[in-house]
């Protein structure tokens, strides 16, 4: 299985993303990635033609997968993957942002924003996509004392359903749809993730498989329905399949790509719904031609058995997992059984100087280790010194950063604050 290890020497949090395809090095939040040679021959490999020809409109194909990133993760990350790789990590992070976990919210467990706002709200606005649906995820019921502080089997807002606008599908080279999940937040989430045993995935009537084996827990978060009220929701599946559907055919006349994005929990639906869209064939058109299904995994656990891996594949069914070696949820279920599989192409990244444990799962650690890269000539170069330096200067930005977040927060309808890039007053400061 293909992967690439990128390392942490310190982590950032709430940078602005430059849109540039490499961001240039600096002694703070940096991560080493190997250097690309620029005596590749154009014809050797796919990251060579893409290194030769920069339009990523005709080549968003090899970005997404179509050849299992192969030349692109190994021996090096390229750049073009890795400025994609962020992008959807982005719109997985507006996941978070948006959920509402206050309890004395109307919003509690819902998005605190409505669709048309909902980009401009998290920083987005800029992202050239346009939400079309919100998605809800129902947990089965758990015969415990009531934990949260909403009826139980209720849905919960799990992420949403975007697409492309006609400039940016221009500019993608065609109409990209793109659904997002948040990871498990809520403990009846967390309850039915765990549970963990082997059940047959059987979402197409017409073709059952019994071989083909999912994590029940996951299975029973995306087919659940709610059943708190008279009028509950549909399921996860029923909405996702409905939307996805009235998408293609809306946009029947272009070229179509339908990527998932998710962290944690939120990566294992991802993984659901690429595999049962393709086995029921909704992205099957009359031309015989498929339109691509990729999966961009942040964090993510092992969703099923070897039999639904190799049915992934035989489906043509593209899954990126970027994870961290020291991330536990990654190696979970069957951390000492082999029954569990994982689907797809691995980018491993590897954190080091972990001072909070919580940020091996982190999804904006993952995102700032991917915008922050560092050269191995850098790394080698650096010694003790220097390393005791930028642990310092780490831990100066990430106060800095909670105090911006918290007079921000609060100075927010004052438009009293303009902050400027931490990273830039840290340096001012020292000079």
């Amino acid at each position: 299985m293909a992967h690439t290890t990128l390392k942490l020497n310190s982590i950032p949090n709430h940078f602005t993303f430059s849109d540039t395809i490499r961001s240039n090095s600096h002694s703070f939040g940096q991560v080493s990635l190997p250097k690309r040679s620029d005596n590749v021959s154009s014809s050797s490999s796919t990251a060579a033609m893409v290194h030769k020809n920069a339009g990523f409109t005709s080549l968003w194909r090899q970005i997404h997968g179509c050849n299992n990133w192969e030349d692109l993760v190994e021996p090096n990350l390229h750049p073009l993957l890795r400025r994609e790789v962020i992008r959807y990590g982005e719109f997985v992070a507006a996941c978070y942002k948006a959920f509402d976990l206050d309890p004395n919210s109307k919003r509690y467990l819902t998005c605190k924003f409505g669709k048309k706002n909902l980009f401009k709200e998290v920083g987005l606005e800029n992202s050239g996509y346009e939400v079309s649906k919100y998605i809800y995820a129902t947990p089965p019921f758990i015969h415990i004392p009531p934990i949260q502080n909403s009826p139980p089997a209720c849905g919960r807002w799990i992420g949403y359903v975007a697409v492309s606008s006609d400039y940016m599908s221009k500019r993608l080279g065609r109409r990209d749809i793109v659904i997002t999940f948040r990871g498990t937040v809520t403990i009846p989430e967390w309850i039915a993730i765990l549970t963990s045993s082997l059940t047959p995935a059987h979402l197409d009537c017409y073709s059952y498989r019994p071989d083909v084996k999912v994590v029940s827990g996951f299975l029973t978060l995306y087919t659940c329905e709610e059943k708190c009220t008279k009028f509950g929701l549909e399921s996860c599946r029923e909405q996702l399949l409905s939307e996805v559907s009235r998408l293609l055919n809306k946009y029947k006349n272009e070229e179509v790509s339908i990527t998932m994005a998710g962290h944690s929990m939120g990566s294992a639906l991802g993984v659901l719904l690429a595999y049962d869209i393709a086995e029921l064939g909704l992205n099957k058109r009359t031309n015989k031609e498929a339109v691509p299904i990729s999966v961009f995994s942040f964090g993510g656990p092992k969703v099923g058995n070897l039999s639904f891996k190799e049915r992934c594949e035989e489906l043509g069914v593209k899954v990126l997992r970027i994870v961290n070696v020291n991330d536990p949820i990654t190696k979970m279920p069957g951390v000492l059984f082999n029954s569990y599989k994982h689907v797809g192409v691995e980018l491993v990244l590897e954190f080091f100087n972990m001072q909070n444990p919580s940020w091996v799962h982190d999804l904006e650690t993952y995102i700032s280790l991917l915008r922050y890269p560092k050269d191995d000539d850098d790394s080698d170069n650096s010694d003790g010194d220097d390393d005791g330096y930028d642990d310092r200067r780490r831990k100066i930005i990430i106060v800095i950063n909670k105090a911006m977040e918290f007079l921000c927060s609060n100075a927010q309808n004052l438009n009293m604050f303009q902050w400027r890039n931490p990273q830039n007053w840290l340096s001012q400061s020292q000079n």
